[in-house]
């Protein structure tokens, strides 16, 4: 049976996306600790790290339009390189710098950041066969992955080591790098748009399929902000192992779902994952006694954020309009943004008030949320949104082939 390692064509394609993203999990991380180190103020730090996240989710969907319209290629090189240059001048910044330059690069930053996980997720589809193609979303969730694994301790190591501005370099120097193979690649150089059908007044938020599933994310990604601060506020000499533990819990279940077939494509199936996500992180709760606990807990809780996340992308191109499947991912990239964002802040605020156990039930309410706007409106992701077509596949024959191999998987060895 061919797998995975023996398709170099698909090793390509998610080996350089997954190095180009690997930096947009060291990001927000690079730029607080740069911010901090230059201004010494963590409310300024906030503040330019607020500003990036805010313009990465306005700018993904912007960007994401444009390649459902011009390809590709013409968004990738550009915005990386606006990229690599706003990251490069944040670098140089000298100790005093003006908070409002700070604020306008980290902007800029946010709004250049090149839509790679929306790219990649529009290229799969066209890859494999549509039996195998919830697979192969299965395998990027579990990759990228990887990257919130390591790239956070990455940019504290790199920021120690060298500098807060060296840690931002280096940031640049890897994603533009990464972008670039990625480009350069067949597939992301022949994608186009399918002919034939005019993009919908409104975009792809016209669809109310992809109104639920921007929904959903939106409450998951509360869920993981909720989490995100009631860990270290539990106990903070712990919380970067703890952190791993539920990363490594994600990343578990995302190869568990890919060797099972990948996500679940009906709403129900959807609906089964994401209670298994809001009971298990809402079980929290009662890890806030015992670290032992709490460690156990979370690396059960985060075997379903993977398969939650594969799930959804497999609705995708089924709900999206057609012409619009760029856009759709990236606003589903900005639904986890802004509900992680929320999520910090409020869980942040009632720590404050009541302690690290009231994040936690915030965790499971946001995943109560999610399970209730999926069973509640289940019925718009069974619309055929792109009426039942799929795009012309780029790869040759033979290509094709052999990256499906009958179906795509990864080696268990």
């Amino acid at each position: 049976m061919t797998t995975l390692t023996s398709t170099p064509g698909a090793l390509r394609i998610l080996g350089s996306s997954v190095i180009a993203r690997l930096p947009l999990a060291m990001l927000g991380i690079a730029l607080l600790v740069h911010a901090h180190h230059l201004t010494g103020s963590f409310a300024a730090a906030g503040l330019v790290t607020g500003a990036y996240a805010v313009a990465t989710g306005v700018g993904g969907p912007l960007l994401g339009r444009v390649v459902d319209r011009r390809g590709q290629t013409v968004v990738l090189l550009p915005s990386v390189v606006a990229t690599a240059a706003l990251l490069a001048a944040a670098a140089a910044l000298p100790a005093g710098a003006p908070l409002a330059l700070l604020l306008a690069l980290a902007t800029g930053i946010g709004l250049a950041t090149p839509p790679l996980g929306a790219c990649v997720r529009t290229l799969l589809p066209d890859m494999v066969d549509e039996d195998t193609v919830r697979v192969a979303y299965s395998v990027d969730a579990t990759a990228v992955e990887l990257t919130w694994v390591f790239g956070p301790p990455l940019a504290f190591a790199v920021g120690a080591l060298w500098s807060t501005g060296g840690a931002l370099a280096a940031c640049g120097a890897v994603i533009l790098l990464g972008t670039l193979a990625f480009a350069a690649q067949p597939a992301s150089r022949r994608w186009r748009p399918a002919p034939g059908h005019e993009r919908p007044a409104g975009g792809s938020l016209r669809a109310p399929g992809l109104r639920t599933l921007v929904s959903v994310l939106t409450a998951v990604g509360m869920l993981c902000g909720a989490v995100e601060v009631a860990v270290p506020a539990t106990t903070d000499a712990l919380a970067g192992p703890l952190m791993g533990l539920w990363g490594l819990g994600s990343l578990t279940g995302g190869i568990v779902t890919t060797r099972r077939g990948g996500g679940a494509q009906t709403p129900a199936g959807l609906a089964l994952v994401v209670a298994y996500l809001a009971a298990a992180h809402l079980a929290l709760v009662a890890g806030t006694g015992s670290v032992v606990a709490l460690a156990a807990i979370l690396f059960v809780a985060g075997s379903a954020i993977a398969p939650t996340c594969a799930s959804v992308y497999a609705m995708v191109e089924r709900v999206a309009p057609a012409g619009t499947v760029t856009e759709a991912f990236a606003w589903l990239a900005t639904a986890m943004s802004v509900g992680t964002a929320a999520g910090a802040a409020v869980g942040g605020t009632l720590i404050e008030q009541s302690g690290p156990a009231a994040a936690f039930i915030l965790a499971g309410i946001a995943g109560a949320v999610a399970l209730l706007t999926t069973v509640l409106r289940g019925a718009t992701l069974s619309a055929e949104g792109r009426h039942g077509e799929r795009r012309r596949p780029f790869a040759a024959p033979d290509e094709a082939h052999a990256l499906t191999g009958g179906r795509l998987h990864v080696d268990r060895a």
